[in-house]
């Protein structure tokens, strides 16, 4: 059987633009969809015709081969389609998914794809330790499987749900809207293409029945605060016969009492005394791993940032590589002292009078320069 003349299937003129060869080809789509004409071979006949010389029309290389030398011009390069489902395929491609996919679908699709199950959340917290070395921790949440009585059919053993009149078992509904056509769930069976007249017992012709699960969870090391741990199939199951949902396991990390998160770094604050900021010290500092000694240099000021490589969180893509233990000093002035301390902080304080440190020295310049004085009044304390 010869093919007609593209320009004559879509009843537009040789010379017509993109715009009008659309509408053309919208206007036919609309008039022979085979959901518009069920069993209508003629129809589905002439809406793949219509699909056929819309592929060589709207594409300008294969128009111009096509405009040189007819049906010669384009047949080897498969611009025809061996069945409606080809069409409906290409709609999505020609129209980016969204006119035709939307308005019309595959009738193999309509109101039958297998959903999948809805996924579940559970929160879980975790302690810092935790997060440095990973744990297997216990969950409970409920979830919904498919009630045992009915296997998911929600009608009772031995009867069958019926066939919805509504939509005569597609799922879904077809509106006009002038040229258009727009696909919709089935109000009346909500998409299920069946309505339940005898509900199962046990489900109360849901189909689904609540259950208590209890699972153990892998928590991997450096973990962060809203990470999630999926546990895949293990959410709610599919009324559809689809795969079941996931777990979601949402992690938050429970404050620290002595350290401070910085991503992979860790801070913890440590105080120091007078006499060992100025004449040095050894100190046993906290790790998650236990305690570590590290060396105060002598005149340490109050801020500074002293670093044990590698003794922080680990990165979760790549626990091979952890972060720093970060320690920040500050000088812890004392409110109280015994009468032998103050005794000998006077003495200092004589000594400071005659001997000043360079920074104070500066410092006292400043206050002069500033306030135009010609000799700073220094006090003793007392």
């Amino acid at each position: 059987m010869s093919k007609r003349d593209y320009y004559e299937v879509l009843h537009v003129d040789r010379d017509a633009d993109e715009r009008e060869i659309a509408k053309a080809y919208r206007k036919m789509a609309v008039k022979y969809h085979p959901d518009s004409n069920p069993g209508d071979e003629q129809a589905s006949h002439r809406f793949k015709e219509a699909a056929e010389a819309y592929e060589v029309l709207s594409d300008p290389d294969k128009r111009a081969r096509y405009d040189r030398f007819g049906h010669a011009g384009v047949d080897s390069n498969g611009a025809g389609f061996s069945s409606a489902e080809d069409i409906f395929a290409a709609f999505g491609e020609m129209f980016g998914g969204g006119l035709f996919g939307d308005f019309f679908g595959s009738r193999s699709q309509a109101g039958r794809r297998a959903r999948k199950g809805d996924d579940v959340r559970v929160d879980v917290s975790v302690t810092l330790e935790e997060v440095a070395n990973g744990a297997t921790r216990e969950i409970r949440f409920n979830r919904h499987r498919l009630c045992s009585g009915c296997r998911g059919s929600g009608s009772r053993p031995g009867s069958e749900p019926q066939r919805c009149g509504h939509c005569g078992g597609r799922g879904q509904v077809i509106q006009s809207a002038g040229i258009l056509s727009v696909q919709t769930t089935c109000p009346a069976c909500r998409g299920a293409g069946a309505r339940i007249v005898d509900p199962c017992p046990d489900c109360r012709g849901r189909g689904m029945t609540a259950e208590k699960a209890r699972l153990d969870v892998t928590i991997p090391p450096g973990v962060d605060e809203g990470m999630r741990v999926r546990l895949s199939g293990e959410g709610d199951a599919s009324i559809d016969g689809g795969p079941a949902g996931d777990c979601y396991c949402f992690i938050s990390v429970k404050q620290h009492p002595l350290f401070h998160r910085d991503q992979h770094n860790l801070i913890v604050q440590i105080p120091l005394t007078c006499t060992q900021a100025i004449l040095g010290t050894e100190l046993d500092v906290p790790t998650l791993s236990g305690p570590e000694s590290i060396t105060i240099p002598r005149g340490t000021q109050s801020g500074e940032v002293f670093k044990l490589a590698g003794r922080g969180l680990p990165d979760p893509r790549q626990p091979s590589r952890r972060g720093d233990l970060l320690i920040q000093t500050y000088i812890e002035i004392p409110k109280k002292v015994s009468a032998e301390q103050e005794k000998l902080f006077r003495k200092i304080a004589e000594l400071e009078q005659t001997d000043v440190l360079p920074e104070r020295k500066n410092f006292l310049e400043r206050i002069r320069d500033y306030f135009g004085w010609s000799a700073p009044a220094e006090t003793n304390g007392q």
